[in-house]
């Protein structure tokens, strides 16, 4: 679990509630399910009609990144491709065979097969770095639903707040019903560009970070099938692979 995600979002919301109490204002009074509704509804609405399904919805899991990011076991990663560069100068390419078909990695394991296949190592890399470039576009158009929700976010909550002032004016003979779309107005322009700032931007962010990191993993997994692909020294290969951890 990613805590400081967890801290971060509770210290910018228990700040602008914090905020409202202090200046003498209720929770209740940020508390607008019609605003909420505008403003989430809306937003969710723009972004469903931007992106493909697949997309959409591939954005929609990866969101549990935030908190719970996906784990990444580089030192595992580099000791196995040390002892598979240690089976090939043994045994020959071909002894990694039965590493490719005990590897759960569809990427790893079209590597270890395009090896075993004795697939020149610049065609290697060539291959491989497609399937990487694919792969990176993919998560990034994911990341994307968070990032255009960020941006709908606060103009549709511009527009709740219009909503709500024609409310009002619908109601200017009536002065108790003033209040209740007085409120929605603002609070759903607050509600707009909170979740934008404290929720979607960030998400969309720190999904970023994870992919890039992911991106990393899978060029370190490159450069080492290439170093297998020519015969070098597996502790050489270990060595310059380690410089991919950060």
């Amino acid at each position: 679990m990613d805590r400081i995600s967890i801290f971060g979002l509770v210290l910018g919301i228990t700040a602008i509630v914090g905020g409202q109490v202090l200046e003498g204002g209720k929770i209740s009074g940020l508390l607008q399910p019609t605003a909420f509704l505008i403003v989430f509804g809306g937003t969710l609405g723009a972004v469903m009609l931007q992106n493909p399904y697949a997309t959409f919805m591939r954005g929609v899991r990866m969101a549990a990144w935030a908190l719970f990011p996906p784990h990444i076991e580089s030192q595992t990663l580099i000791r196995d491709i040390a002892r598979w560069s240690q089976i090939s100068r043994r045994e020959g390419l071909l002894a990694l065979e039965n590493a490719m078909n005990a590897e759960r990695d569809p990427f790893i394991r079209k590597g270890l097969q395009l090896l075993v296949d004795g697939v020149d190592p610049e065609k290697l890399r060539s291959i491989m770095e497609v399937e990487i470039g694919t792969y990176e576009d993919e998560m990034k158009l994911s990341a994307k639903v968070w990032e255009s929700a960020g941006g709908y976010s606060p103009t549709i909550g511009i527009l709740g707040a219009i909503l709500g002032l024609i409310h009002v004016m619908d109601n200017l003979t009536e002065p108790s019903k003033l209040g209740a779309g007085i409120a929605v107005a603002f609070v759903a322009t607050i509600y707009g560009v909170g979740l934008a700032n404290l929720v979607y931007l960030p998400i969309a962010n720190k999904l970023k970070t994870h992919i890039g990191r992911m991106t990393v993993q899978r060029e370190m997994i490159v450069d080492g099938l290439i170093g297998i692909a020519n015969g070098e020294n597996p502790r050489i290969i270990e060595n310059r692979l380690a410089g991919y951890i950060f």
